[in-house]
């Protein structure tokens, strides 16, 4: 049986009638903060392409919710916790944001989730992966979007341990995040009867790879797992080849990469890789459709953290025409309650412990000659339903679910 906390429970159950009846929104708006890195390595990865979703949220939305206007604001944390911390508390305390969202990087993540559960506001991640969001660090007001280490290791990992790569070196980011998808995927590798030799770790934003390829390289694994993300899966990549190490017959696993970065590489570099994503611009009518909106005031298609920034905004303002009310508890048990349909995810629901469960897809990058055109960058593979992606909820190490 899930039960969540039972002051947030009791909470939503007195407050939501009144508060429905009277149509309330604090300080006459509802302040969006996008917050995430948008100069630094993840500038690509979800950056200002993640503040352009966010609006195009609301003008979709319609621009007001509950009769009151809704405003997105943005900043850019340059991937350092103490920053985000300092511009959360800000934004809470003295310019009225309700709710902050994207959080790129898993450090900043998982500090801004503690300051906004301290200050009883809701934070929705879209841009950070560590499991641990909905894990043992999550929050009532705490919700994770688009993916997350153990749908990157299940997607990624599982399908390249079936195609025969049983032995797995790591290249490791030397941050939450890289600990957090290292230890999903060993786990994946090693249910599936497969070993782990070896890891390195390094820091962010590294330039120079070849140090940690040339150990990698001498591991003998089949498979270099690269748990790492944006500018730095890139440049890795691109080393990679300068060592020979594809061929080599060592297979590289990107397994935090997306649209962006198959874009920065170019197909020529890129093809091949097998990589999970949540959203493929692609997929259906809905998400081309979607995607083509975002490319008309951008420039560039989508990818899942972007489009999930969409879908999380939109839930979010769902919740509050719903709850009567932009406050905290009973719009944090509406986004339970309510399931999640849009151009980002089909019949989508969010767990108790915060987590959003949609299906994720294993994707292929096309051979130059494969691809039709700019952005036709994926062959889909498969559809791993959210249930077998994401952990169970109950599972998950959440003190707020039993």
């Amino acid at each position: 049986m899930t039960r969540l906390l039972l002051g947030v429970a009791a909470a939503a159950l007195l407050s939501a009638p009144a508060l429905a009846q009277d149509g309330k929104i604090s300080d006459g708006r509802v302040k969006i903060g996008i917050l995430n890195d948008q100069s630094g390595v993840y500038a690509d990865f979800g950056g200002t392409g993640s503040v352009e979703a966010a609006r195009m949220a609301v003008e979709d939305f319609g621009g007001t919710v509950l009769d009151a206007p809704i405003e997105i604001v943005s900043a850019d944390h340059q991937n350092k916790a103490d920053i985000a911390s300092t511009i959360a508390r800000q934004w809470y305390d003295t310019e009225q944001v309700d709710s902050i969202m994207e959080l790129t990087t898993s450090s900043v993540a998982l500090a801004v989730q503690a300051l906004s559960q301290e200050k009883k506001k809701i934070d929705l991640v879209t841009g950070a992966a560590t499991a641990d969001l909905t894990g043992k660090a999550c929050s009532p007001y705490g919700f994770h979007w688009a993916y997350d280490t153990h749908a990157l290791a299940v997607g990624t990992g599982g399908a390249l341990v079936e195609q025969g790569g049983d032995s797995w070196f790591f290249l490791t980011a030397d941050y939450a995040f890289g600990y957090s998808l290292e230890e999903n995927t060993s786990a994946v590798v090693k249910e599936k009867g497969g070993t782990v030799v070896g890891a390195v770790k390094h820091p962010l934003a590294t330039t120079d790879f070849s140090s940690f390829l040339l150990q990698a390289q001498s591991s003998g694994a089949k498979v270099i797992g690269l748990a790492n993300a944006g500018l730095d899966t890139q440049n890795t990549i691109k080393q990679a080849a300068e060592f020979g190490i594809t061929q080599g017959g060592q297979r590289l696993a990107g397994l935090l990469f997306t649209l962006a970065e198959v874009h920065g590489l170019g197909l020529e570099t890129a093809q091949g890789l097998t990589l999970t994503e949540s959203f493929y611009w692609d997929r259906n009518d809905t998400s081309r459709e979607f995607g083509n909106r975002f490319k008309e005031r951008t420039g560039r298609m989508p990818n899942m953290i972007q489009a999930g920034t969409y879908s999380g905004v939109l839930h979010y303002l769902k919740a509050i025409k719903e709850a009567g009310t932009d406050e905290t508890e009973d719009v944090a048990a509406k986004m339970r309650e309510l399931p999640v349909n849009d151009a980002f995810a089909e019949n989508g629901r969010v767990g108790a412990n915060g987590r959003m469960i949609s299906d994720v897809y294993l994707l292929e990058v096309k051979k130059p000659e494969e691809s039709k055109g700019e952005w036709d960058y994926y062959n889909v593979r498969a559809t791993i339903p959210g249930d077998q992606a994401y952990l169970d909820p109950a599972q998950s190490g959440c003190p707020l679910v039993e």
